[in-house]
């Protein structure tokens, strides 16, 4: 009888457990594009900061609820500084789906509220990593005009561009560093004016522009579309 009594509590302490257990805020978001294909519908989601899978998860489920219609879904999330128009992994923090039943695979582990599988890879560095990579004071940069930093996700290094206040043709210097403080990469861009200002970065033409705290890298054969796209901070 005692055992059983027991057991009953247990069951109650649990149900009032999960009965008074909040549901977890969906972060905020915005959605700006929306592209079909036969087979699939991409959303383009931007969110304000770096989040977890699970807080991906959160506004996946959300969207997936809003959009009930779609049955085939993915979704790109995409950072402060990313734009709609990038092309590449490496130009939005990461890409989800949800998945068909018969493709679930046993490492499929999340799913949404609804019990739809999701899956769901972060190209892009979390909250930790960023904080070193902008936290870092090479010798490099004393006394300069640093003009932003700028973290690149898909080498995961840190850019920083910078002028010095001594120079009086005030020319870009540009360092990219990893997070061990060392410098992979040192340029001293070339300025050009072809109706809008921009730097080239290497000798085949690829250059980047700067504006409103926003780094935007070209390839030289991109025609005009960006491969990387980053807010200084970020």
């Amino acid at each position: 009888m005692t055992k059983r009594i027991n057991f009953l509590a247990l069951c109650f302490l649990t149900f009032i457990f999960f009965a008074c257990k909040k549901p977890q805020p969906v972060p905020h978001y915005t959605i700006s594009k929306v592209f079909k294909t036969d087979t699939l519908t991409t959303v383009d989601v931007h969110i304000n900061h770096r989040m977890t899978a699970q807080q991906l998860l959160l506004i996946a489920g959300k969207v997936k609820t809003d959009s009930a219609k779609i049955e085939h879904l993915a979704i790109h999330y995409l950072l402060p500084g990313n734009t709609d128009f990038s092309a590449g992994d490496n130009s939005y923090y990461a890409a989800a789906k949800f998945i068909k039943e018969s493709d679930v695979k046993p490492t499929d582990t999340l799913k949404d509220d609804n019990g739809n599988v999701f899956r769901v890879k972060i190209y892009g560095l979390d909250s930790a990593k960023v904080k070193i990579l902008l936290s870092l004071q090479p010798k490099e940069i004393t006394n300069k005009n640093v003009l932003g930093r700028f973290i690149d996700d898909y080498n995961h290094t840190v850019i920083i561009p910078f002028t010095d206040p001594l120079d009086e043709k005030n020319d870009l210097y540009i360092i990219e560093l990893d997070s061990t403080a060392k410098i992979v990469s040192a340029t001293m861009p070339q300025k050009v004016n072809d109706g809008f200002e921009k730097w080239l970065v290497s000798p085949n033409g690829d250059y980047i522009t700067l504006k409103d705290s926003v780094l935007t890298q070209y390839a030289a054969d991109g025609l005009g579309v960006p491969f990387n796209s980053i807010k200084s901070g970020r």
